[in-house]
């Protein structure tokens, strides 16, 4: 999934907690060998290479989570769209390349996620030549939350999954919140913040993840769909709420949508809070938040 990942939790048996960490560890190699635009076995990899051309038959999960995708699109009014690959693959930040003002134009015009045609039993096509799909923006969000629920019905009570910036706590820690930082998005050796949370997830999206800059310009992993090229407006945002799959999907939309819409839009949203940091550095915090 490109990133790293961490478990921690609490067993008075070591070689059953090495067990679950097995067993966790290997819950991300079965979602990654599932979803990952990069391995062309995948079942992603093969809807993007085959359904612009016919229905593609996949696995219920595939089927459910490209589901709640479309509906957190739909809550977003677009401002979350896996879609956004369609232009995204143009892109690789480790080699600096982005596309051209042709490729641009082009492929933004693919970016609609009422492309993604889903119909029962767990078909999918996409309506149009040149679609691309990347779950890159729920899929480790998922993945923590499977972990998680594993390690639950493992009769584990204190617990927590961590994948690139998704977080997901189990419980408590023996008594105590766990501390959660978020990082200061402009200094890699310091923290926004640490916030005591049990039993909730968190997720943070930000603009130094993968990147690169280019005369003064930071190109960075977070395609707003209207445009096909970097959100701009926040550094960073951190969605905090009960599902990892949605605060993972939620803090992309809110970075997409900037600081007043998104701030709108989380005040709609029961149980879920977000922390903004803007250009200036400076944070807001939704009013569930700011009670605190």
């Amino acid at each position: 999934m490109g990133t790293a990942a961490y478990v921690e939790l609490w067993s008075k048996d070591p070689a059953s907690a090495d067990a679950l960490i097995k067993q966790v560890q290997a819950e991300f190699e079965r979602i990654n060998q599932l979803m990952s635009p990069y391995i062309a076995s995948s079942e992603l990899s093969i809807l993007n290479a085959k359904a612009s051309s016919e229905s593609i038959s996949v696995s219920p999960e595939l089927f459910q989570l490209l589901q709640r995708a479309a509906e957190i699109s739909t809550v977003t009014k677009g401002a979350f769209d896996i879609t956004f690959a369609s232009v995204g693959f143009y892109y690789d930040y480790r080699q600096h390349k982005k596309p051209d003002a042709s490729q641009l134009q082009q492929a933004k015009q693919l970016i609609n996620y009422n492309s993604v045609l889903l119909t029962a039993p767990n078909q999918v096509r996409y309506a149009k030549q040149g679609v691309k799909v990347d779950l890159g923006g729920i899929a480790k969000g998922y993945a923590v939350e499977q972990a998680i629920q594993l390690l639950a019905k493992a009769g584990v009570k204190h617990a927590l999954v961590t994948a690139g910036g998704d977080t997901r706590l189990l419980g408590d820690k023996l008594g105590f919140p766990w501390l959660v930082a978020i990082k200061h998005p402009r200094q890699e050796d310091r923290y926004a913040a640490q916030l005591p949370l049990i039993d909730t997830a968190i997720s943070t999206s930000g603009d130094y993840e993968r990147y690169f800059i280019e005369d003064g310009v930071r190109y960075h992993h977070i395609i707003d769909p209207s445009t096909g090229k970097s959100s701009t407006g926040l550094l960073s945002v951190s969605v905090i709420g009960a599902d990892t799959t949605y605060t993972d999907a939620l803090s992309t939309s809110l970075f997409v949508l900037g600081l007043q819409q998104g701030m709108q839009l989380i005040e709609t949203l029961a149980d879920y809070e977000a922390i903004f940091i803007d250009e200036n550095k400076n944070m807001h915090f939704s009013s569930g938040l700011a009670q605190d």
